[in-house]
């Protein structure tokens, strides 16, 4: 059975697979004998290829003994859809993106998720729905590796709200989009946004 992870470095594409699939395209292949996650993270920049496939026999094991290495934040976030059928999306930092944020001690997954919409947003969540997928991001926080887990929950929203953006956020936009429109937001987000909108 096929298992896999997408972990996302900036550009660039971690896959760590239990076999190679077909039709992958131009790749790098990394075997998982003595692979240490920091050193391919800082050997990065010297390599042109922008997506990396980490063959393992076990993929989770592969996975957790990454996130023993580098520091784990959980976030959480919603895609929200209208009864207009449009959803809801910000912008931050230039890009479009979709409200999620950090868990705070304690907080139930779910509760963050709904709380970190509403609060980027301005507006009050009618329905929280299904867990859709969680997405992996790495990135560096004064100068150390961690690794964002976040975890993307379906939600339902009315549309006659007013939209509010958490400028304190980097938020300058928030905005209804309905799926014809998505264009717009896939040539200007992130990968990680992508595999939510594709799930």
């Amino acid at each position: 059975m096929a298992q896999k992870y997408n972990i996302y470095i900036n550009e660039k594409s971690l896959f760590i697979v239990n076999f190679l699939p077909k039709d992958v395209g131009e790749h790098q292949r990394i075997e998982a004998q003595d692979f240490d996650f920091l050193n391919f993270y800082h050997s990065l920049n010297d390599h042109p290829e922008s997506t990396f496939y980490l063959v393992t026999e076990d993929v989770k094991a592969c996975f957790k003994a990454i996130k023993r290495k580098i520091r784990v934040i959980e976030a959480a976030g919603g895609l929200v859809k209208s009864e207009l059928n449009k959803y809801l999306f910000i912008k931050r930092n230039g890009k479009w993106d979709l409200p999620k944020g950090k868990l705070e001690e304690n907080e139930k997954r779910k509760d963050a998720a709904v709380r970190e919409v509403e609060e980027e947003c301005g507006i009050k969540i009618k329905k929280l729905g299904k867990k859709l997928l969680k997405t992996y991001h790495v990135y560096e926080i004064k100068g150390k590796v961690v690794l964002k887990v976040s975890h993307w929950y379906a939600m339902e929203a009315k549309s006659n709200q007013k939209l509010i953006p958490q400028t304190e956020e980097g938020i300058t936009e928030v905005k209804w989009f309905s799926k014809n429109d998505w264009n717009i937001i896939r040539s200007n987000t992130y990968a990680n946004i992508l595999d939510v909108l594709n799930g």
